[in-house]
């Protein structure tokens, strides 16, 4: 479908890739994967033709037809929302436009009747009558009503654009399908449509998702950027990643014979092979898993960081206590009413609809942000970390090295202190002496990671935390969650971290909040809870 062929990318002395070979086979998920900086967006730009490499080729099948969804958000802005999608199809969108432009001649000859004759030909054959009413069935799937169909692009809202484009790549059945973070800024139930559509889709995805739960739905193979080489494995994310550490454990084994080696994986495979029969994707993964070969299965070289959190002084029994919480937002009600009672040990899951209104729950909670009523009180035990969804104001200043950046934070100044908690955060070595004005994103987040750990808190008020950091920083802040003795509440768009940590489910909407003791899969699961939702997220639109 799709080949790939001695692929070579150098920028100075620093090399993407060297000869890398890769095919993806029609019918298959492709999750790309690597650490940041591997170049996963570089190669999905060689993929589309949107970039060159320094050697080798990119090939599609003859006849076979490419969707990419776009990055630019405004490229589409004077033109409507339901045409934006239809123009997905590159092709019939040219055919429609000149039928359309040769009827409004008007001096109409013979010529152009014979001509208009073929388009619409063309046109039958690509089912183009259809093509309306299939763009507006995507639309409406992923959350964009009839009434936005009609308005130009940069009528809509950032999130929405997001989703307009998605449907755009999606439209007309692609044979190869690009999506670089397609999940990004999309609620669970869009998600949740996404990866039930792409379980549907017959033809071949390539795609990048720091999103676990998504890889591991969708994905029937694992594209690993690593070495400057390119490896395709069976299986979704969950696999290659818990395959690659068994693999790494057997490789500091020197002494274990191999057949026991082989007896352990092959125990691994068939728990993962009759785990797979449970889930959306049970067949053709099944069959994937028993083709397997072991000898496929190799070590990651990826470096995890250490993030643990400690406490300093254990919590008493009285943590928080949030009555008759009211906040607006330029005179929109944006928290209303909130009475919340925080436990000793939970770890609450806040969820909503609108970012604006978990982000001044966050703020208020830290004091950044006065509410407009009501009253928010922590036990006199209780010592807070926050991590903001927004980390900028923290690197505004002077831009100063790593360690100096650490240790304004620290209580204790001594320079061993200090690279400890930058170390655990894989930043070794000279990278300590790095200037804070050239971080990125995942960096400037792992620095406020060491800044938090180092505060040793026994309540953690974590925003996004997700935001910027690789697969690799994902899991490990999911399993250090999951360890932490002390109480947490954060805010997520990672189905698995938020499903794996959270004991209890807060969601705030328009009239106020849904408080369980739940998991989020159970939350979502829960018929009763939904239809709480509808009703109290149409209060808003009554009002």
């Amino acid at each position: 479908m799709i080949k790939v062929d001695n692929l070579t990318l150098q920028f100075g002395k620093r090399i993407l890739f060297d000869e890398a070979n890769v095919f993806f086979a029609p019918g298959n998920c492709y999750g790309v994967i690597g650490a940041n900086g591997a170049g996963k967006s570089t190669f999905m730009k060689i993929l589309s033709g949107e970039k060159d490499a320094n050697k080798g080729n990119v090939s599609l099948e003859p006849g076979k037809r490419m969707a990419v969804l776009k990055q630019d958000h405004f490229e589409y802005d004077d033109i409507r929302v339901i045409d934006t999608v239809m123009m997905g199809h590159t092709k019939l969108w040219s055919i429609m436009q000149e039928k359309d432009a040769l009827y409004a001649k008007p001096d109409f000859s013979d010529e152009d009747g014979i001509k208009a004759s073929e388009l619409e030909g063309e046109f039958a054959e690509m089912d183009g009558w259809n093509a309306e009413p299939d763009a507006a069935a995507l639309l409406s799937g992923i959350g964009i009503k009839e009434s936005e169909h009609e308005k130009l692009m940069k009528e809509l809202n950032g999130n929405q654009k997001v989703r307009v484009l998605l449907a755009q790549a999606l439209f007309g059945n692609p044979d190869v399908l690009i999506l670089d973070e397609p999940t990004n800024d999309l609620d669970i139930e869009t998600v949740t449509w996404l990866e039930d559509f792409l379980l549907d889709f017959k033809n071949t995805v390539i795609v990048v998702s720091h999103d676990r739960h998504f890889l591991d739905t969708v994905c029937t193979h694992i594209v690993d950027i690593d070495f400057a080489k390119i490896n395709t494995y069976t299986g979704n994310y969950s696999f290659w990643y818990e395959s690659s550490q068994l693999a790494l454990k057997q490789k500091l084994a020197q002494n274990k014979k191999m057949e026991d080696k082989r007896k352990e994986m092959q125990t691994f495979i068939d728990r993962f092979s009759a785990n797979a029969s449970k889930s959306r994707q049970a067949t053709s993964r099944r069959k994937m898993l028993d083709k397997l070969n072991l000898e496929e299965i190799k070590p990651s070289s990826r470096k995890y960081p250490g993030i643990i959190f400690n406490q300093s002084r254990e919590a008493g029994d009285q943590i928080l206590a949030m009555k008759g919480v009211n906040y607006s937002i330029d005179g929109k009600p944006t928290l209303t009413n909130v009475d919340f009672t925080l436990n000793k040990g939970d770890k609450v899951a806040v969820i909503s609809k609108n970012g604006l209104a978990t982000t001044a729950f966050y703020e208020i909670l830290d004091g950044k942000l006065k509410p407009n009523s009501g009253e928010v009180e922590f036990g006199q035990t209780i010592t807070t970390a926050y991590l903001p969804t927004e980390n900028e104001s923290f690197f505004a200043d002077d831009p100063m090295s790593l360690m100096d950046w650490l240790r304004q934070y620290a209580t204790i100044k001594d320079e061993q202190y200090i690279r400890g908690f930058l170390g655990k955060m894989l930043f070794s070595g000279d990278e300590v002496h790095k200037m804070s004005n050239v971080l990125s994103g995942g960096e400037k987040v792992r620095c406020m990671v060491s800044r938090m750990m180092m505060k040793e808190a026994n309540v953690l008020l974590l925003d996004e935390p997700t935001n910027h950091l690789d697969l690799e920083s994902i899991t490990a802040f999911n399993n250090s969650l999951i360890n932490f003795k002390g109480t947490v509440i954060f805010t997520s768009h990672d189905h698995q971290f938020t499903q794996t940590v959270a004991n209890r489910i807060v969601e705030i909407t328009p009239a106020g909040i849904i408080d369980r003791l739940k998991t989020l899969d159970e939350y979502l699961a829960d018929e009763n809870i939904q239809q709480i939702r509808n009703e109290m997220y149409a209060s808003e639109l009554v009002s």
